[in-house]
């Protein structure tokens, strides 16, 4: 499988606001979930999503943080569209300050009192590994 460098495959991915989201949920399905990723940010191998404590997610990470992201260009398979397979690490943050590093006015829209909404986690997910599927191309990201 040809290997590729994260940064050439960030070049490719920039733009893509929502990722899904994978987890395994109590009964050992996989649930999954549309998440803004804040396209504007360059991906370095961690992806950061902000959630309410009460939501599954949360519950699903603290059973079992081994998760999944899957990222898809608006371009189709054979044309100079790109699909990215994450499998990785999550880990549920919830300090304030970690919150204004990763915070962008876009999430005003969902959190009506941006960092200090009662409730706001935040989800780190740091890739363990990574796939990629560009037009004919097949490969690994080296991490």
């Amino acid at each position: 499988m040809p290997k590729t460098s994260l940064a050439e495959i960030a070049k490719d991915m920039a733009g893509i606001d929502i990722a899904i989201l994978s987890t395994h949920t109590e009964n050992g399905e996989i649930a999954n979930r549309p998440m803004s990723n804040n396209g504007d940010v360059a991906y370095d191998g961690t992806s950061y999503y902000f959630t309410y404590e009460q939501a599954r997610t949360v519950s699903d990470i603290e059973r079992n943080p081994k998760v999944a992201l899957g990222f898809s260009s608006e371009a189709g398979l054979f044309s100079k569209g790109i699909y990215v397979a994450v499998e990785g690490t999550a880990e549920l943050i919830r300090d304030k300050a970690a919150f204004q590093q990763h915070w962008t006015s876009d999430l005003d829209k969902w959190f009506d009192d941006g960092i200090d909404t009662p409730g706001i986690v935040l989800i780190r997910v740091k890739a363990n590994r990574i796939t990629y599927w560009k037009g004919r191309e097949e490969g690994e990201v080296e991490l």
